[in-house]
């Protein structure tokens, strides 16, 4: 097996955590959970498989608790892996893990990998925007960047390079779980967008240096130009550009579903929080931050 430590961060993943750890043995000797104290049998999995676990309590901050597995962790390997408990890589992707793990040139300190997405169990192959992502790094020189929304594995030394091969997030909960979830990020993506209109969040002048992929950055322009865009009609265009211009219309009654949820249900409720935010507060950033801590339990600094 390669020496690679991969993290998981967990909270009540009793569904996944064993695919999750028998896929992660296939390509690391070590794997640990950060987990936020389930009360299901998540430990009790894990720990039966040989994964060792450590707990630590959520904050809100998925950043912020990966980065604390990466500083109070015992890593014994140079490098890491992060995966979330409902992703898996395929079997091509672990076979050219394998094949190129020796002979990663020196100068390069990430690897990034393209995510497919699972939804409804049918794989999301048309109308989606590529997401690539930076999961395997050298034990300290990456760590997760605190962002509200799309944070990612950050380089503060070396550089970076793309495999060929993707891992997917297949997730099985049902569909309520995913309303549900996507409801409580709408409510930091409309902070992220209300950040690049009004400077909602302070940026520290202490900041470590970091290298942003070419992909994160490509994403971030992305929303840049979206955030200009006009509230709810920018959703709706989002939605016609994915499932017409980009064919999700082919992937069957899944796709609609998908691209309808996803990319104009979730982003029109987003623009509602946005809307909500700035209808109660004017262009007043303090008043914004009283307002979504009051009604939304969410501290912005």
């Amino acid at each position: 097996m390669l020496n690679i430590t991969t993290i998981i961060l967990t909270y009540n993943e009793e569904k996944h955590i064993e695919r999750c750890i028998k896929n992660a043995q296939r390509f690391s000797n070590e794997i640990f959970l950060v987990d936020s104290f389930s009360n299901d049998r998540t430990i009790e999995i894990a720990q039966s498989m040989g994964a060792k676990v450590i707990q630590n309590k959520w904050e809100n901050n998925y950043a912020k608790q990966f980065n604390h597995g990466l500083t109070n962790l015992p890593i014994s390997n140079g490098w890491v892996f992060r995966l979330d408990a409902d992703e898996y890589l395929t079997d091509a992707l672990i076979d050219e893990i394998h094949l190129k793990f020796s002979s990663i040139p020196a100068d390069v300190s990430g690897i990034i990998f393209e995510r497919k997405m699972y939804f409804l169990d049918k794989i999301m192959n048309k109308g989606m925007l590529r997401m690539n992502m930076l999961r395997l790094f050298r034990y300290k020189h990456g760590f997760c960047e605190e962002r509200w929304m799309d944070e990612h594995i950050v380089l503060n030394k070396g550089t970076s390079i793309m495999y060929d091969n993707y891992f997917v997030d297949h997730n099985l909960n049902p569909l309520g779980w995913w309303i549900q979830k996507h409801n409580g990020y709408s409510i930091r993506e409309a902070v992220d967008l209300l950040d690049v209109e009004y400077g909602l969040i302070q940026k520290s002048e202490n900041a470590v240096h970091y290298e942003v992929t070419a992909d994160a950055k490509y994403k971030r322009e992305k929303k840049l130009k979206y955030a200009k865009m006009k509230l709810f009609w920018r959703s709706f265009i989002y939605f016609v550009y994915r499932y017409i211009f980009k064919f999700g219309f082919t992937e069957g009654k899944e796709g609609f579903l998908w691209h309808f949820m996803q990319g104009w249900w979730y982003r029109t409720l987003v623009d509602a929080k946005v809307y909500e935010i700035k209808k109660a507060c004017g262009n007043d950033t303090d008043k914004m931050k009283k307002f979504i801590k009051d009604n939304y339990q969410l501290d912005i600094q």
